[in-house]
């Protein structure tokens, strides 16, 4: 085991993290991961993995990815030695071709005089090809110019007599069926605003109720908090994944699992734990992992950086 290996799996095991959930957490498969705690690189794809892995694996435990990488330099393989054996095949295909001996001179005047009379013809009429390519469009843009301004006269013509007729042909039964439709319309503005009004006072009771709830924390011990919520009468808790993926499991009050999974960067889940009066939350990644309960942000008592693998517990006591 190599020190770099041995640290990451200190740190690991500080967390509280299983090879299991760290395979769930980087979606590194766990022989890679064992591998890196062993020093045991061969069994990897190559050397920009082996970086790239150790780097996922470092972030996940709560450690400075680069920092680590430059301290222990020597031991891991550098991605920029691939590279050459390719470049040096490069440049050993191409080579023979500079050394290639020159075509003999007679031949090379034997060609210049086969191409040189067709060359010149075809730069002879090149000219003339180009002037009659500019009048035909001059031509075209000319027709072109013509028929819009003939087609846009027709139809202003034509609107302007349509427009006449209508003004004739108006009756007052017209009229009267406008002042029914300004009526509807009033009205109809009428009830969009008081339904807009109802939606807003609605949305204050909401907000109203949702100030009045009660989370305060219980107990917390290493990576375990407890908490508990009161004076509301529902239990909803949305998680979002924020910055990052982030894997979690939802317990209800029996020990049953209702959900366990990945959130990836932008993700939400949403529980209604109403008919519950506990619930576990286990949390992968809480840097990257915002709880919401009824709506209102949850702070963890545990600062993530300290404990990036959290158990939270919430105790629900309804209202009555």
């Amino acid at each position: 085991m190599t020190e770099l290996g041995n640290r990451l799996k200190e740190a690991r095991k500080a967390k509280g993290i299983s090879l299991e959930d760290l395979q769930n957490i980087t979606k590194i498969q766990k022989r890679y991961l064992k591998g890196i705690e062993e020093g045991n690189y061969d069994s990897m794809p190559g050397a920009f993995y082996v970086r790239a892995f150790i780097k996922q694996y470092a972030e996940a435990v709560g450690i400075d990815a680069n920092e680590l990488l430059e301290e222990y330099k020597t031991e891991v393989p550098n991605a920029a030695v691939e590279e050459i054996p390719e470049q040096m095949k490069q440049i050993s295909r191409a080579q023979p071709y500079h050394h290639r001996s020159a075509a003999p001179r007679s031949t090379q005047r034997s060609v210049h005089k086969s191409v040189a009379p067709n060359t010149t013809k075809v730069m002879n009429i090149l000219p003339k090809v180009i002037i009659v390519a500019i009048i035909v469009l001059v031509l075209f843009l000319i027709w072109f110019a013509i028929a819009t301004l003939a087609g846009k006269h027709n139809t202003d013509k034509l609107n302007s007599q349509q427009s006449d007729n209508v003004n004739i042909q108006e009756s007052p039964k017209v009229k009267s069926n406008n002042a029914v439709q300004d009526k509807n319309k009033a009205k109809e503005e009428k009830n969009s605003q008081t339904s807009t009004a109802t939606k807003k006072k609605q949305k204050d009771t909401n907000k109203t109720d949702n100030t009045k709830q009660s989370l305060k924390v219980v107990s917390t011990s290493g990576y375990n908090s407890t908490y508990k919520l009161t004076n509301t009468d529902q239990f909803k808790v949305k998680l979002i994944a924020k910055g990052g993926q982030t894997w979690i499991q939802v317990k209800n009050s029996d020990g049953s699992s209702q959900f366990q999974g990945l959130l990836k960067d932008g993700d939400s889940k949403t529980f209604d734990l109403t008919t519950q009066n506990e619930a576990v939350f286990v949390i992968g990644n809480t840097m990257n992992t915002k709880m919401y309960v009824n709506n209102k942000k949850l702070s963890y008592t545990i600062s993530p950086s300290s404990e990036v693998r959290q158990n939270v517990t919430i105790q629900f006591k309804p209202s009555k």
